[in-house]
Formats: structure tokens, C-alpha cells, sequence
């Protein structure tokens, strides 16, 4: 469910991804305070307690107790910033199961990762959308689509994701010089995440790294240029700016609309445990996202 004007997510609550969003906000340690930033923003937590039923004008309202309380997750919705969002999930890890599947379900993973790209590259193009420029509308690619690739066609896919919309008869994507900048910065992103996870004992089943990026050339433009320009700040002015921003508590309803977020969701089966290691299979899955971009931004520039 989303709040009245769509800018918060509310979605059941299960118990280990609201232990993973509880510790991020609080756990000091070098990886938990870098992925914070890469995470979405989580306000807690809201519980059903009980359901309305009548009409408050007519003196009938009533509440009836239900007969389990539920608890959702408050977060922030990555999407409601942009005009036209482009969206892509990228499913990580080799291991589609956790400790908690029975044999049946444990085989039937192995089989699919098998079958996909999952357990060769740790990836999985889990569907994705891109506006089409000529109409307005966003063009879905389904699920499918990710599941009945080869690792060779990875690049293929990232391409379609991140067309160039300044190629004659194009009716989809950016133009290079808008484009290119996006994903070198979402790259440097990324690659920020990898450092992070590098340094957390943890282990991940079905948790994605989420991009998002604005399809509308002005906006798009914009936001890169407003972005490019705070980050090529000397660190000093840099810090002082940001010291500023947080004693302003409506800056982030003045800003220019974001050029692209990259985020990593999707916590319901992921612990942190000492003694356990990184989780090679996520890692594995973050470089072949870093090798993608590599290779997309490569041929955008030749």
C-alpha cells in the first residue's frame, strides 16, 4: 500500500527484514553506516489493531478487534520523486533458498539458478520498465524475460534498460551526454555498495539492487548536472553544505528532482551473524552489475 500521496510504502512486516531496517538505523559499524545511505529511508513501523466499520456522522462507527495484530514497515517510496521513472530490479546471489526451506523447495532453487543467470553471474534481470519518448507510456519488460536469458545476453538486457535516445528514429531513452553521467555515477554507487558488503558477515536471499533513473530529458539533465556540480565540491565546502542541509528540515522538498537512486531492498531473508563471512554469491552478483555498466558505458562512448 502506498500513503494519499504515493510518497511512502507500506508493506507487511516480516520479522527478519524489520530486524535488518532496525539495526541499520543504529548499528555503528563501518558496513551498516555505509549501506544506510543505500537503503531505503525506514520510519518505522505501523500496527492494525483494528478495523472501522459504521459511519462516524451517524454515531455508528465501531471498531472491531482483529484477530491478529499486523505490523507493516513505514518506508520511503523510490519512485514518487521522479516524472518518469525507468525501473530496474537486479535479483543478487547464487543461493535462492535459506536455511529455513524444505528439500522440495531447496531443489527447485538449485534447478532455477541453474537455468538463469543466477548462479553462473549472481544476477537476475527481475523485469524492468522504460518510457517510451514518443508516447508517454512506460514499456514493461516482464519477469520472463530475466528468467529465460544466458549470461551472454546480460549486456543485451543492461542495453535495453539504458538505451540512448539520441540515435536517429530512437523512441526510448536518454541522449549520451545526459546518459553517460548517470551511469558512471550510478556505477561509483554501486561500487560503493560492493565496499559495504565486502566488510558485513551476512547472508542474502531475494535481496536486489534497485535503480531508478528519470526518462525525461529536462529533468534528467538537471538532476545530473545539480548532482555533478554538489559532488565536485572541495571536501570542506562539500561537509559545510551538508551540515546546512540537515539544520533545514524542508530542504529535500526544495530540491531538484533526483537524475537516479540506486538502493538495495528486499531484506526479508538476509541475517548478519559473526563468524559467517561475506556473502560471496551477493558479491559475486554486485561485480557482474559493476562489469554491465562497464561494458554499457564502453559502447555508448566508442
Amino acid at each position: 500500500m502506498t500513503t494519499e500521496d504515493g510518497s511512502l510504502l507500506i508493506k507487511p512486516a516480516l520479522k527478519q527484514e524489520l530486524a535488518f531496517y532496525q539495526r541499520i538505523q543504529s548499528d555503528p559499524a563501518e558496513a551498516f553506516i555505509a549501506l544506510k545511505k543505500y537503503t531505503p529511508k525506514f520510519l518505522g513501523t505501523l500496527t492494525l489493531e483494528g478495523e472501522a466499520a459504521g459511519s462516524i456522522d451517524e454515531g455508528t462507527l465501531q471498531i472491531k478487534p482483529v484477530g491478529e495484530r499486523k505490523e507493516s514497515l513505514v518506508l520511503e517510496n523510490l519512485s514518487h520523486k521522479f516524472s518518469k521513472p525507468n525501473i530496474l530490479d537486479i535479483k543478487l546471489g547464487t543461493v535462492l533458498y535459506d536455511d529455513a526451506a524444505n528439500e522440495d523447495k531447496v531443489q527447485r532453487m538449485l534447478k532455477t539458478a541453474r537455468e538463469t543467470t543466477s548462479l553462473e553471474t549472481g544476477v537476475r534481470l527481475t523485469g524492468f520498465q522504460v518510457y517510451d519518448n514518443s508516447t508517454g507510456v512506460a514499456v514493461n519488460t516482464p519477469k520472463s524475460y530475466g528468467k529465460s536469458i544466458k549470461p551472454a545476453d546480460l549486456p543485451d538486457g543492461v542495453g535495453r534498460f539504458f538505451p540512448a535516445g539520441d540515435a536517429e528514429g530512437s523512441s526510448q531513452g536518454l541522449p549520451k551526454a545526459t546518459l553517460i553521467p548517470i551511469l558512471e555515477s550510478i556505477r561509483a554507487e554501486i561500487a560503493e555498495i560492493r565496499d559495504a558488503l565486502s566488510k558485513l558477515e551476512f547472508r542474502m536471499v531475494g535481496g536486489s539492487i534497485l535503480i531508478i533513473y528519470e526518462a525525461d530529458w529536462e529533468r534528467a539533465a538537471e538532476g545530473i548536472k545539480q548532482y555533478l556540480a554538489s559532488h565536485s565540491k572541495p571536501k570542506a565546502d562539500a561537509e559545510e553544505e551538508e551540515e546546512d542541509e540537515e539544520d533545514e528540515s524542508d530542504d529535500e522538498d526544495h530540491a531538484p528532482p533526483p537524475a537516479y537512486t540506486v538502493k538495495m531492498i528486499d531484506f526479508a531473508h538476509t541475517k548478519v551473524e559473526a563468524g559467517i563471512g561475506p556473502d560471496e554469491g551477493v558479491l559475486l552478483g554486485v561485480d557482474t552489475t559493476l562489469k554491465l555498466l562497464d561494458g554499457r558505458i564502453a559502447t555508448l562512448k566508442a
